[in-house]
């Protein structure tokens, strides 16, 4: 079995280098000031260069406006956007059709009622991804990345449309439940590898990835 691995919120090179090394197939840059692994379009281009050909690079967004996406597409080198906000499914097939760029949207989930959002996602996008939801009270919760994971029995067993990846809460050491409960042949990590959060452990990304392909 291949567990495809995708390392999100890269802000260094050290982290870049571990996650080719390692194996990872995409990298996530992500363009969201809020969040701690939020990169200026220069950071993120130097980046997106350095990974060309070797990683797919993916460009995570929180309901973009029009303008930061043609800044950061003009500047930047992605291969696909990573949508995480609240985008309709309108907006969603908008941006897909404009910029000619697969997309990945996050469907946030807490509760079985949440999945019902794949209906109306998966006609429009190429690929979903299960995130968990974070609580109405959680204190500086970001619409990812806040080490949280969801039941992951919810989606035990199910097909989707379209392909997908598991989201949330994923480290080296869970990693292998996770797959094992949800199936999933791809993954996405981001706070389970990091020093402190938005500064990516090399050695954690290599050991996730590791134990991905022990699985």
């Amino acid at each position: 079995m291949t567990i495809e691995c995708k390392i999100c919120g890269i802000t260094d090179t050290a982290a870049l280098q571990a996650a080719i090394k390692g194996g990872a197939r995409w990298m996530g840059l992500v363009f969201y000031p809020p969040s701690p692994r939020s990169l200026a379009v220069d950071q993120a281009a130097s980046l997106a260069t350095a990974a060309r050909g070797r990683l797919e690079r993916v460009g995570l967004f929180v309901d973009p406006q029009d303008s930061l996406l043609e800044e950061t597409l003009r500047q930047v080198e992605l291969d696909a956007l990573q949508l995480h906000g609240e985008e309709s499914p309108r907006r969603v097939s908008e941006l897909r059709e404009r910029w000619g760029l697969p997309v990945m949207k996050a469907i946030k989930v807490a509760r079985e009622a949440d999945l019902a959002a794949v209906v109306d996602y998966a006609p429009v996008v190429d690929r979903l991804l299960f995130d968990a939801k974070a609580p109405k009270d959680m204190v500086g919760a970001l619409p990812g990345g806040n080490a949280l994971s969801f039941d992951w029995r919810l989606i035990a067993g199910r097909q989707w449309p379209r392909p997908w990846m598991l989201s949330g809460g994923l480290t080296p050491e869970n990693l292998g439940e996770a797959v094992r409960l949800t199936g999933a042949r791809a993954v996405d990590v981001s706070s389970g590898v990091e020093a402190r959060p938005g500064v990516k452990d090399p050695d954690r990304i290599a050991a996730f990835l590791a134990a991905a392909h022990l699985i």
